[in-house]
């Protein structure tokens, strides 16, 4: 594995995946703490609208998937904001409307691009410098955003009515923690794909914060597993010839289910 660092590839799939897991930690553990896991999966698999979309226009799909996850987002943050009872199914129309969109859109091109593949289920190892500095962006983005607003966030995240009743402007912060999860969607997708996402969203975080009491070590806590968790997979992809964003997803499956057995057992004792 040693000599393949010296190959631009690999350097750009160890950056892109250092990437990925600072904008999965941050904001994954909101999603998390949010209960929005279902939400950030609706945002990610109607995301795929735009990449139909950016197809037909011959633009670059993560231009499109980026603007048609944000307006999916803001569409989403207003109509689960007034009524979180029926969220999912809201999120099970939108969800299969983006799909729906980008599949008619990919079927109305000139010649289906089949690297739309890659885009579902990840091609980190395929990373351009031109992805980089798009994913470098938005994880620079997005930590100011949390840094600026992460009292807001966490008083959100935590009690919303108290949140409102103290002037805190809780649909905007809500519409923003959804539009910086549409963010952190589409840094990812070369990595790990729309498909496979969520899991990274969410697996890091759950972990994290069963050894945390903070919302900040938490953060801090999932962006070191998700680092590991993406270091790993592309080792094992690399040495056995495997898909790297299901490698990655798989690997961070197995922590999962070998921590949900430990927090079984000790509950038992």
């Amino acid at each position: 594995m040693i000599e393949a660092l010296s190959f631009g590839f690999i350097q750009n799939a160890l950056i892109a995946g250092i990437l990925v897991s600072i904008a999965c930690g941050v904001v994954g553990s909101l999603v998390v703490v949010n209960r929005m896991v279902f939400i950030a999966g609706g945002i990610a698999h109607g995301a795929y609208g735009g990449l139909g979309l950016a197809l037909f226009l011959s633009i670059s799909p993560l231009l499109g998937a980026l603007g048609f996850s944000i307006a999916l987002s803001i569409v989403i943050a207003f109509l689960t904001y007034v009524n979180k009872d029926r969220a999912d199914a809201v999120i099970g129309a939108i969800w299969a409307f983006g799909m729906a969109v980008g599949i008619i859109f990919a079927d109305m091109s000139k010649g289906y691009n089949t690297d739309l593949t890659s885009f579902l289920f990840g091609a980190i190892l395929s990373v351009s410098n031109g992805d980089l500095w798009l994913m470098s962006i938005t994880c620079i983005l997005i930590i100011t955003v949390v840094a600026i607003f992460y009292k807001e966030f966490l008083a959100i995240s935590f009690d919303m009515e108290f949140s409102k009743l103290q002037g805190v402007n809780t649909k905007f912060f809500y519409t923003v923690l959804m539009i910086i999860t549409a963010l952190c969607i589409v840094a990812c997708i070369r990595a790990v794909g729309l498909i496979l996402v969520v899991a990274l969203l969410s697996i890091p975080p759950y972990i994290a914060e069963k050894f945390c009491v903070k919302l900040l070590r938490m953060m801090v806590l999932s962006v070191a597993l998700s680092t590991l968790f993406v270091l790993i997979g592309l080792f094992l992809s690399y040495m056995f010839d495997l898909t790297s964003g299901a490698s990655i997803i798989l690997v961070a499956s197995f922590a999962f289910f070998l921590a949900k057995a430990k927090f079984i057992l000790r509950r038992k004792r």
